[in-house]
């Protein structure tokens, strides 16, 4: 792109809305020559196409998607408020037909569908969706089942008592105002919010590049967070987040990441956070016992609980499958092992209420419900994105500092232009009043010049050294705003108005003052509005795992080249006695256990995990690998592993890498895998080896050996790792091996005839070939081509 340097959000030069696309640069000529002949009017195609995509991308995330630091609101929410602001649509009106409100914003201030208009204007009206719902609604305005709201024409509407906190002075100066689409009215640019919206609504949204999803907070815990930087700027977060410890969903339920992680995410402004439902155990007759489920994580309905628990009883095969796989068997067995009965009671007097029998009484009641928690939303994840509009109009992900930061620097220039604001009004009202009290003092001459002249104006300002304003005002008043009485009310009124204008100059001329103020609108806004808390942070409760309990018993995993697996019972079984299907043959019998992981490695470095409780057992021909894992693209198995967790192994390729790590470091729960093994092109995977020496012993296809220091080798969770072996020209490594100290190790490889040898080397004779790790090696004592060794 030739614009590197083009600012997109940098604000508009004039208070007027910026316009998308005004601020590009013109066109520049295509490299490599001039620009074609063309009109005045006319553009190269790719210019025109960047230019239309920056104009989109920047309406898209000024315009619609990102929500402002001041007021928390989008321009389609903003617009809406303000509209039925104007329509007088305060908590103490009468509701209205939604229609209504949509055709106003429509017609006014939103030239968009008058879906986008009255879903955005839903949202606001629903109790769950938001913490504190600006929209009153009266009618179907949706469920947290998923149900829709009604149709417009059915729903009425009207503002909530809260929304006073974004609307109550906007007619005070407060704010600036733009024209709107069409320049026939005016609205705000901003509304000035009383206290920090983003953060007690939150908000959600996906803009064009970037995205938003902040959490909603207690009000009263954000009003404290305010106080708290307005007394002490320099605040930490550690301190900030003493008072307000992390959010707070309007469903309620119970927040589970640790501390660090609440911390990380606010500092960093991006985080993920564990949610989980809230129960409590009823006991009945009999000893018999029930959970009721009050709450649910944020987004969560009990509709969607329901699903996904006959989901896991009544399974069906996975698409592109005949059959629902040994995984899916297993969990249903599982849930029906301790579930008997769920159902939904919700009603108007409990909003939630969802029922689950277990199967028996007897049963453990913690294992019960991690059951639950660990295969259904009752816990979930919830990402937490900061991401807004600031103060000088750039998106930015901010941290929960400079959010509260911002707002406070908003709300100082709010409480400055609504004084500046009041006293304007209060000098015009002076400044009338002084007007009217000379006249009042002088009635009978004013009267006498008002009779006499043929223009009573300037004659007025001649004789008594008026002003236009008040000449005008007085020819204005009617004769009994002359009355003695009235003449005492202006008295009383010029005293109040000029005791008024003192505090407001005060107010302006000394911060302290100013803050003083401030802190006592937050801290009473807070009492009058503020509530408890709803969700429970509750950092010390881990995340719910419910494992199948195996028993753990040795087992022989058997693998075929063709990539068919099955197990059989025990160990030690002849490998002479396992038969194939036909035209395949053994790859790895490997002797396990059933609780130890199976990693499966492909042709292009991934690795996979699968259970060894999970694969077939008996004499049968198995099940083909790809039905257990999904490889990737073109990949095709290429070794396999089973070991203790905690075991060290060596990962090695023919291009002479590697590197060492647990079996942990391989394992995964995605079925399609994790990048785990660094290849270049034409490499191969070697037979991972296990760690049980002190000496790594490393084989070249041309015959050569290296016995090198396994300390000098790297530990990695996975990569290329470092050079094993250096090889000769067209050389590859054929073979690894870390052999126990006083144990032979076996070469084995094709010797002479091209026939299956074997060469035994006793520890003593590796001494003749120890050197550092990297170094070529030295050939073998009889001439051999290593494929293997142990």
């Amino acid at each position: 792109m030739s614009h590197d340097t083009l600012d997109l959000f940098a604000p508009p030069p004039t208070g007027d809305a910026p316009q998308p696309g005004a601020d590009l640069p013109p066109p520049a000529p295509p490299p490599g020559g001039t620009q074609p002949p063309m009109g005045d009017d006319a553009l190269p195609l790719d210019l025109f196409a960047e230019r239309a995509y920056l104009a989109y991308a920047m309406s898209v995330v000024k315009s619609r998607a990102l929500p402002q630091v001041e007021d928390g609101m989008k321009p389609v929410q903003r617009r809406i408020l303000f509209a039925m602001n104007e329509m007088r649509l305060s908590a103490n009106s009468k509701h209205v037909k939604s229609a209504r409100v949509v055709g106003d914003v429509i017609g006014k201030y939103h030239p968009h569908g008058d879906s986008s208009v009255y879903d955005a204007m839903v949202r606001t009206a629903q109790d769950f969706s938001l913490r504190y719902p600006l929209v009153d609604g009266q009618g179907n305005f949706g469920s947290r089942d998923g149900d829709s709201a009604a149709a417009m024409r059915y729903t009425e509407c009207r503002l909530t008592p809260i929304a006073e906190l974004l609307l109550a002075e906007l007619d005070r100066g407060t704010v600036d105002f733009a024209p709107n689409y069409d320049g026939a009215f005016k609205e705000p640019v901003l509304l000035p919010a009383r206290l920090p919206f983003v953060l007690m609504n939150g908000a959600s949204g996906i803009a064009v590049g970037m995205a938003t999803e902040i959490p909603p907070h207690n009000l009263r815990e954000v009003a404290k967070a305010a106080c708290l930087l307005i007394r002490k700027p320099e605040a930490t977060l550690d301190e900030v987040m003493e008072v307000l410890p992390g959010p707070d969903y309007p469903g309620g339920g119970q927040l589970i990441s640790s501390a660090e992680t609440l911390r990380d995410a606010y500092a960093g402004g991006r985080g993920s956070l564990r949610l989980r439902a809230r129960w409590r155990i009823e006991e009945m007759a009999r000893g018999q016992w029930r959970v009721i489920v009050d709450e649910l994580p944020h987004g969560v309905s009990t509709a969607q609980v329901l699903a996904e628990i006959e989901t896991l009883t009544n399974p069906q095969p996975r698409a592109g499958k005949k059959e629902v796989s040994q995984e899916q068997r297993q969990l249903k067995q599982l849930v029906l092992g301790v579930v008997e009965t769920v159902r939904d009671e919700s009603s108007d007097k409990a909003p939630i209420r969802l029922v689950l029998e277990p199967r028996s009484s007897r049963q453990s009641r913690d294992e019960f419900m991690a059951v639950l928690l660990a295969h259904t939303s009752l816990e979930t994840s919830t990402s937490l994105n900061l991401t807004m509009i600031g103060r000088d109009g750039r998106p930015q992900q901010k941290n929960l500092v400079q959010i509260l930061s911002e707002w406070i620097d908003f709300r100082y220039v709010t409480v400055e232009r609504r004084t500046r604001h009041r006293l304007d009004e209060v000098d015009r009202r002076i400044h009338i009043l002084e007007g009217r009290m000379i006249a009042f003092l002088n009635i009978e001459e004013v009267i006498r010049v008002i009779r006499e002249s043929d223009e009573p104006k300037p004659a007025l300002i001649a004789a008594f050294g008026l002003t236009e304003i008040q000449a005008e005002d007085i020819l204005e008043i009617r004769l009994r705003q002359l009355a003695r009485l009235e003449g005492i009310k202006i008295e009383q009124e010029l005293a109040k108005l000029k005791e008024e204008r003192d505090g407001l100059t005060h107010l302006l001329d000394s911060r302290p003052a100013m803050t003083k103020l401030i802190l006592k609108e937050i801290e009473a806004d807070a009492k009058q509005y503020g509530d408890e808390r709803r969700t429970l942070i509750e950092t010390v409760a881990p995340a719910a795992v419910a494992e199948i309990s195996v028993a753990d018993e040795p087992v022989t995993v058997i693998v075929s080249k063709h990539g068919w697996v099955r197990t059989r019972q025990g160990h030690g079984i002849d490998p002479a006695s396992i038969n194939y299907k036909t035209g395949d043959t053994g790859f790895a019998v490997i002797e396990t256990r059933t609780v130890w992981p199976l990693i499966v490695i492909d042709t292009k470095g991934r690795a996979y995990t699968v259970r060894v409780a999970d694969l077939p057992g008996g004499r049968g021909d198995g099940t083909p690998m790809a039905t257990l894992v999904e490889f990737q693209d073109g990949a095709k198995l290429a070794q396999v592993v089973t070991a203790a967790p905690e075991a060290h192994y060596l990962f090695a390729n023919s291009g002479g890498y590697g590197f060492i790590c647990k079996i942990t470091d391989a394992t995964t729960r995605q079925r399609a895998g994790k990048a785990f093994m660094t290849l270049e092109k034409g490499e191969k995977v070697l037979a991972p080896t296990p760690v049980k020496g002190d000496w790594i012993v490393a084989l070249s296809d041309n015959g050569r050996v290296l016995v090198f220091p396994a300390s000098e080798m790297k530990m990695q969770s996975g990569g290329r790792g470092v050079i094993v072996m250096a090889l000769d020209a067209e050389a590859q490594l054929a073979a690894v091996a870390v052999p126990d100290n006083a144990a032979n190790l076996i070469v084995e490889g094709i010797g002479r005839g091209n026939r299956a040898t074997e060469l035994s080397l006793k520890p003593n004779q590796l001494e003749l070939w120890r050197h550092r790790r990297a170094r070529k090696g030295v050939p073998l004592p009889q001439k051999l081509r290593p494929t293997g060794a142990r």
